[in-house]
């Protein structure tokens, strides 16, 4: 039973791991184990001492809210740069067919338009031959 450790010190209290210390009141009650954090009635948070006496329940739940938005800030940042770095590799290698493409297109133009001008050239010629009569 915790209540006996009441008025003692909260190490004596704390070596059963099943009580709670409140520093405030200087009480040592059963920890409410179905609920995560223990009730205001029972003990405020930054009075509330469970495992070790120098940590308080308030200081805790800080600690593992700042431990766990890091932790989810840095995976947030990994995902990003994976993405990121899957969508350069991903445009490097498309790029250079792409530039291939557009390259053989530019090509297939300049060579259609030199075949209209050697034809256009052609017909000039041949209009100025028979016009001299040196066909």
């Amino acid at each position: 039973d915790c209540r006996q450790y009441t008025n003692k010190s909260c190490e004596e209290c704390l070596k059963n791991v099943t009580c709670l210390w409140c520093a405030s009141s200087g009480r040592c009650v059963e920890y409410p184990v179905r609920r995560v954090l223990p009730p205001a009635d029972l003990c405020e948070l930054r009075s509330a001492r469970w495992g070790v006496c120098w940590v308080n329940f308030e200081a805790l739940i800080i600690a593992m809210s700042v431990v766990g938005g890091t932790i989810l800030i840095m995976l947030g940042v990994c995902c990003c740069c994976c993405c990121c770095k899957k969508k350069s590799k991903k445009q490097v290698s498309e790029g250079p067919d792409k530039d291939e493409e557009r390259a053989a297109r530019e090509r297939e133009k300049r060579r259609v338009r030199q075949e209209e001008r050697r034809a256009e050239m052609k017909s000039r010629h041949d209009e100025i031959r028979r016009k001299y009569g040196t066909v």
